[in-house]
């Protein structure tokens, strides 16, 4: 007779269980998801306001992270920064990851000219720096939000095409692929029914690391001028138009770097630490 083992596994959601170091994470990134949405309600002044009289003012109980070199409030403009920094580059990766993934398992699937023809243009793409990219496009066109979210897509597209086109050639080789294909099935269904569900995981966790990407590019932008244009601000911009206020130990300076690299670092500990799904084990 046979007993059950009790189950090990800890309490997960949906089904799903996280790791203390990705429970962390996630809670930092809906932090910051709940401030880029909730923004406009909670910070306490506008975000081009000039509330104080002094520039680079110290931390106090009415500007919790003083003020900036106009006097602004550094912690409405971070509050406000955040819905630019994260709005601009979840739009951008989603246009990259999605547009990247669909032709990858296109060119997978279809073959011959046309995924040597698109290959080839990819790697062409990809072979020119990002930054350089950016710079050319952006000062080319203006750095309006549109202008900016479409450069930094374009810039993410051959990378990601390369990862979902490396994995879905894999996908495609494989026994269940080639009985749909002899059974008459159209390239739309081998790809979305077939190779698509084989390959999310991966493409998910690429997904991540380009947002992270995306993020650290847009800062960089803004700290040469060529971001969100002021008065608004990025937290990349935050740090470019107070850095002579980093000799003075500013926090103007030192609160939105805190806030980039919480956003990237969580991102990155996240997708190392994907949830896995909680299974019953019985012995």
């Amino acid at each position: 007779m046979t007993q059950s083992a009790p189950s090990t596994s800890r309490p997960g959601f949906f089904g799903y269980t996280f790791s203390p170091v990705g429970m962390l994470a996630l809670l930092v990134i809906l932090f910051w998801s709940a401030v880029a949405i909730l923004g406009p309600h909670i910070a306490p002044y506008p975000i081009g306001k000039i509330v104080d009289m002094d520039y680079f003012g110290p931390i106090s109980s009415k500007f919790w992270l003083g003020s900036d070199y106009l006097g602004r409030d550094v912690l409405s403009r971070i509050i406000l920064g955040a819905r630019y920094t994260l709005g601009i580059a979840l739009a951008s990766v989603l246009i990259a990851a999605s547009s990247g993934v669909i032709l990858g398992m296109a060119a997978a699937v279809i073959g011959g000219w046309f995924d040597t023809a698109l290959s080839r243009f990819m790697d062409a793409m990809i072979s020119i720096p990002s930054k350089l990219f950016g710079l050319v496009v952006v000062a080319a066109v203006g750095s309006s939000l549109p202008a900016l979210i479409m450069t930094l897509a374009v810039i993410y597209i051959p990378g990601s095409y390369r990862f979902a086109r490396a994995l879905s050639v894999n996908v495609n080789t494989m026994d269940f692929v080639t009985v749909a294909r002899i059974r008459g099935e159209n390239t739309l269904y081998l790809a979305v029914s077939e190779i698509l569900p084989n390959i999310i995981r991966p493409v998910l966790a690429d997904f991540g690391l380009r947002f992270v990407f995306i993020v650290l590019l847009l800062s960089g932008l803004s700290f040469l001028g060529l971001g969100v244009q002021p008065p608004l601000a990025d937290w990349g911009a935050l740090v470019h138009e107070n850095i002579q206020g980093l000799s003075f130990g500013s926090a103007a300076v030192i609160a939105p770097s805190i806030a980039i690299a919480s956003l990237t670092i969580s991102v990155n500990l996240l997708i190392d630490n994907l949830p896995r799904k909680i299974r019953d084990r019985s012995v």
